[in-house]
């Protein structure tokens, strides 16, 4: 049965790797150029930057917090840091278009503020279930 699923996970992913390399090679030369830059920056950012600034955060974190915090914080951080970066191309409103109202119509900050007060609410009631224990 394991063996299966992974040929069958094997196979969807060279078939997925293909349809990628196949898009690809349809690009011309100047976007298979721009498409390697943001490629090549975005490994050299996260390596250089955002990879050591997580790492001490999370050590930094461990010495603050009691050991019984560290996995919901580190949830609560995971969830934060990923709803940022999707929300952060809209929260300028950079693309917002004024003759067509329906681009960029919504209250974005607002929401990202809720959506963060949920996640923090969640990994305070996590703390208040696990004290209960």
């Amino acid at each position: 049965m394991m063996l299966a699923l992974r040929a069958a996970l094997l196979a969807a992913g060279i078939a997925i790797g293909w349809y990628g390399i196949a898009a690809l090679l349809d690009l011309a030369r100047p976007e298979l150029i721009s498409v390697a830059w943001w490629f090549g920056l975005g490994i050299l950012l996260h390596d250089a930057v955002f990879a050591p600034l997580c790492a001490a955060a999370g050590l930094g974190a461990r010495r603050i917090l009691p050991a019984r915090w560290w996995a919901p914080a580190a949830c609560g951080a995971l969830c934060t840091v990923t709803l940022a970066l999707l929300a952060l191309p809209v929260l300028g409103r950079g693309g917002a278009v004024p003759d067509n109202p329906s681009v960029l119509d919504r209250a974005y900050p607002l929401g990202l503020g809720v959506t963060l007060v949920v996640v923090w609410a969640l990994v305070g009631a996590v703390l208040v279930l696990r004290r209960g224990r």
